[in-house]
């Protein structure tokens, strides 16, 4: 039968570059503005997810909710090896916290089905709440372990994880279903296979379906759907009423949090030093750090 897992990832903006001239008047940021990468402790996520695949055979699914350009992150997943991806998207989830959004992702996943596995990020780049595995976990009603560092053992029902605390890690226990959330370190994702990216490049979306018909008369949606999905080129597009979903919590009138101000900071430069490169400089560099109790 093998083992199941679900991958929730997120597309975010590269925040190397965030300002406040890319963030709106509500406190939220204008994603338009910025270069869009998958989230790093995602993508560690989705290599521990393969990593099960590779040794107990089973299927690997992603799901992100976002808006239609997030179907970039779902490709680079296909050509990482994940077998099947949904991109969850829908005009009134725009604004949502971590509340609305956790309501999202475990609504998708009660529609996707059986799993054995969830992994995540333990947080992203872009809001570092580390807030939405949690709460998917606790909608869903099922068990969770945070801070994984390494998988060492599966079992038929349950697994054997360890996990990051502060000055260690501690061995925890849990049956399946579990929800994981993955730290950076746990794994070093694997590259893109060539092979997968040439199969996978033409994935598209209902949205970029929709979009190749525009304009031409000759095309239609359906059609083309049919044909991707005959092709294995197909990824799966789920909005609001797909799933059936309460509109009060989704979106901001679901987003409980607010943006109370938001502020461009500017860090000023103070005086500095020029260290030549001879053991008398140095010595006297090494002082210096022991006097302000840098070091020592």
């Amino acid at each position: 039968m093998g083992i199941n897992s679900i991958v929730m990832v997120k597309q975010v903006p590269d925040t190397a570059n965030i300002s406040g001239q890319v963030m709106k008047e509500d406190g939220t940021v204008n994603r338009a503005k910025l270069p869009a990468i998958l989230n790093h402790e995602d993508k560690t996520a989705l290599e521990l997810a393969l990593r099960i695949k590779d040794q107990y055979g089973g299927k690997v699914t992603i799901i992100t909710m976002g808006p239609p350009r997030a179907s970039d992150v779902l490709r680079e997943c296909l050509f990482m090896g994940a077998d099947e991806a949904y991109l969850i998207s829908d005009r009134k989830f725009a604004g949502a916290d971590t509340l609305a959004t956790s309501y999202v992702l475990s609504e998708t996943i009660k529609k996707i089905g059986s799993y054995d596995f969830i992994f995540a990020g333990r947080q992203a780049i872009d809001g570092d709440t580390a807030q939405v595995g949690p709460q998917t976990a606790e909608k869903l009603n099922i068990p969770q372990i945070t801070y994984t560092e390494e998988i060492l053992e599966v079992g038929k029902s349950s697994v054997k994880v360890r996990r990051k605390i502060d000055g260690g890690y501690e061995i925890l226990e849990s049956k399946l279903p579990v929800l994981l959330t993955v730290i950076k370190d746990a794994a070093f994702p694997r590259p893109f296979k060539a092979k997968r990216i040439m199969a996978y490049k033409n994935a598209k979306t209902l949205l970029e379906l929709e979009k190749l018909t525009e304009g031409n008369s000759l095309l239609y949606v359906d059609q083309l759907k049919e044909e991707y999905i005959a092709r294995g080129l197909y990824i799966k597009t789920l909005t609001m009423d797909d799933l059936k979903l309460d509109e009060t919590r989704c979106g901001i009138h679901g987003s409980p949090t607010k943006v109370y101000k938001v502020e461009s900071v500017v860090l000023a430069g103070g005086n500095h030093e020029k260290i030549n490169p001879t053991q008398e400089e140095l010595s006297r560099l090494i002082v210096k750090l022991m006097e302000d109790h840098i070091l020592g």
